[in-house]
Formats: C-alpha cells, sequence, structure tokens
C-alpha cells in the first residue's frame, strides 16, 4: 500500500541526526527505537483504563488509512506540526482535496502575522477534529507533550471538538518521569534541530507541557490515540 510522500525528508530523526552536530549523539537513542509488543500492549491497556480509545496498527501505511477512517467526513480540522503525520503522508495528503475543511491551509495562507495569530488562536484551536503527535506515551496510560507556543496544548487541552494522537512506539516510556526524560532529553534537542531548518532560529523551547493523567469525564471518547508499531517522528 502507497501513501503520500513525506515533503519535509530533511526534517526526519534519520537526516537531523545525520546533519547536525548538536543532535548526531541521539541517532542511535534507546529512545529512538520501536516498543516491543509487550510494551505496545502495556501502554494501549493502560491508556484504556484511563478513559482514552486506542487504535493499535504495524505500518505507516496503515497508520495513514485507520486516520482516514477515524475522521467523518464534512468536519473542520487542523493539525500541530507534526514529523510522525508528515513521515505517514497525512500533511501531504490534507494539502488536497479531501473530505474536510482543511482550516491549517486557511491559516497558514493569512501573511499577515498578527491576523494569522488570531486564527491560530480561534479557528485552529476550535475545530472538529484536531490531529497531533505527543513526545511520550506511558505504560501506565498518560500522554505527555509541549510546545513554544501553546498553540498545540490549548487545542488538545480543551478547544478542539475531538482530538487524534498519532505516535510511533518509539514514543513509550515508563512512566512520568521517563516521559518528562524523554521529551528533555530527545524531543527537544530533535525539535531544536527541526527549528533551525524550519525557521532559522537557534533552538526551541518546552514553554508549555501537558501530562494528560485520563480522559475527560465529560467528555471520554474526545481523544483517541493511534499507536503505530514503527519509530516515526521524534
Amino acid at each position: 500500500m502507497s501513501i503520500p510522500q513525506n515533503t519535509n525528508l530533511a526534517e526526519t530523526f534519520a537526516e537531523l541526526t545525520k546533519t547536525d552536530d548538536k543532535v548526531t549523539s541521539l541517532a542511535n537513542s534507546h529512545f529512538s527505537k520501536p516498543a516491543s509488543a509487550e510494551r505496545i500492549n502495556a501502554a494501549k491497556a493502560g491508556l484504556e483504563k484511563n478513559g482514552f480509545k486506542v487504535h493499535v496498527v504495524n505500518t505507516r501505511a496503515d497508520a495513514f488509512e485507520a486516520l482516514k477512517n477515524l475522521i467523518p467526513a464534512g468536519v473542520s480540522i487542523n493539525n500541530a506540526h507534526s514529523t510522525t503525520l508528515e513521515e505517514i503522508g497525512f500533511i501531504t495528503y490534507i494539502k488536497g482535496e479531501t473530505p474536510w475543511k482543511n482550516i491549517h491551509g486557511s491559516i497558514v495562507h493569512e501573511k499577515d502575522p498578527v491576523k494569522q495569530a488570531d486564527l491560530r488562536r480561534t479557528l485552529g484551536s476550535t475545530v472538529d477534529y484536531y490531529l497531533t503527535s505527543v513526545a511520550a506515551v506511558t505504560e501506565t496510560g498518560h500522554l505527555a507533550h509541549g510546545d513554544l507556543s501553546g498553540s498545540k496544548v490549548g487545542p488538545v487541552a480543551f478547544a478542539a471538538g475531538n482530538v487524534i494522537v498519532v505516535a510511533g512506539s518509539n514514543k513509550i516510556v515508563k512512566d512520568e518521569h521517563e516521559a518528562w526524560k524523554r521529551m528533555e532529553e530527545h524531543a527537544w534537542p530533535l525539535e531544536s534541530a527541526r527549528v533551525r531548518i524550519a525557521y532559522g532560529l537557534p533552538q526551541s523551547s518546552i514553554t508549555h507541557f501537558e501530562y494528560i493523567r485520563q480522559a475527560s469525564p465529560f467528555n471520554a471518547n474526545r481523544v483517541q490515540v493511534l499507536l503505530i508499531n514503527e519509530a516515526l517522528g521524534y
């Protein structure tokens, strides 16, 4: 099964650890390896125990098809930046004709920075389906992620109608302590390497950090997690 091509190959883990000397030491990090079936099953069980709906697939191609099927036709969608979503071909796909209203396209087409920021805060945060990845998924069934601007943690925490988290099994860690360790020692340096390419900035920052321990008791089906038995993203 073929998937749309990732057009940001220079920003993948494999390329960044070859081209940026600040992250070459991470090339063989245990945080970059796919998890065992046992750990995937533990994370799935933990997430389900905490009220999340979980889908497990074997490959990025399977993930591409699964994600398409999880989003109803006619809804509005937006996405956080996600190397994982790029690697499964989904970002390339939603730039074309789809059954959904892609708000992200409207946001990036607005070139006035003040107006664009307002669109991110309003339309971008309150879509029907918000697509993202995370820095860590714990075996205890928790999700951990962060960002610089807050435009990611806000929709995930509350504003978006539904959230779909897409994560490779390399994101699976033991617990909250290891989730922070993975973010600080692995995901953040690699995201900093990415922003040096994408924006010409010296580094990123974990300005906002969100740790989600369970699904909302008021909307138990709001957050779904799609786990992929491959190493993807940072």
